[in-house]
């Protein structure tokens, strides 16, 4: 069976920035968090995907296919949830539907009005009376009203409320129960990762740095804090970042085991969690 979502070896190249050989699959039944910090290239990689961008290298497969030669079949069967939607203001919610729903093939109209009841929607209201919470209720109804399989969200829970976010996280939770669709959720705020990813896609100023099980990364790493007396350096090599401050240090490392048979009780080893990683990643090596 082959992935809903495949990229090998994808490059795009601009005047100051490239994206370089990303490479990642997400199966059927599974939700990818896709993190980075802003800038790393998340969001020309969406691009890319979506044939929005043409690009120069590699090659990007959606359910088996390519965009080139299958798009019309390709967009019938995704949905796509943005930080920013492109909805008309001025129309209601049944207004906008109706302009969406003949688009697709698929489209099921009970299961909209299932869903509009269920994510507690007026449909009579208007886009810009929404709040942003309303809106990516919305957008998520459209896109599983029309049974997409793959589902990519874009900083789709940015600037919500935590009773939102959480409500929004468990409607995604409950989607991929029946082991049909995916997700891919792009995200910067890496709290909501922490509770419902299976999968983390992690790139950096362009380059891919891991795209692995959440579990197998959140046991791999882990948070060392000691005394400035220990950091030799081989004890910096076995660092992946590190802020160092007046009598200490807190760091990132991958080599918990060999740190505690060197140093006992004189570290204290932590659990990480996506954020002390992504950010110890990114800014490697600090003064504060």
């Amino acid at each position: 069976m082959s992935a809903l979502l495949e990229l090998k070896n994808v490059g795009k190249k601009y005047k100051e920035f490239e994206l370089k050989d990303i490479s990642f699959q997400l199966e059927k039944g599974y939700i990818m968090g896709f993190i980075g910090p802003n800038g790393a290239g998340k969001s020309t990689t969406i691009k890319l995907m979506m044939n929005l961008l043409k690009k120069d290298q590699g090659e990007i497969k959606i359910f088996g296919m390519d965009y080139r030669e299958k798009e019309s079949e390709i967009k019938q069967r995704i949905g796509f949830v943005y930080d920013e939607n492109y909805f008309y203001e001025e129309l209601s919610m049944i207004e906008m539907k109706k302009i969406i729903a003949p688009f697709y093939n698929n489209w099921d109209e009970k299961a909209f009005q299932r869903y509009v009841e269920d994510f507690n929607l007026s449909p009579k209201q208007k886009i810009k009376e929404l709040s942003k919470g309303m809106k990516m209720k919305y957008s998520l109804a459209l896109a599983l009203s029309h049974n997409a399989d793959l589902i990519i969200m874009d900083e789709p829970t940015s600037g919500l409320d935590p009773i939102i976010r959480n409500e929004l996280l468990d409607i995604l939770y409950t989607i991929i129960q029946d082991e049909e669709k995916g997700i891919l959720f792009s995200t910067h705020n890496t709290s909501d990762l922490d509770k419902i990813a299976d999968y983390i896609t992690f790139i950096n100023n362009g380059e891919m740095v891991f795209s692995r099980p959440k579990d197998e990364i959140l046991e791999q790493y882990k948070i060392i804090k000691g005394g400035k007396e220990i950091l030799n350096a081989s004890t910096r090599e076995k660092l992946v970042g590190i802020k160092e401050h007046g009598v200490g240090f807190e760091a990132l490392t991958r080599s918990s085991d060999v740190l505690r048979k060197e140093f006992g009780n004189r570290i204290v080893i932590e659990e990480p969690c996506l954020e002390d990683i992504m950010l110890y990643t990114v800014r490697g090596r600090q003064r504060v």
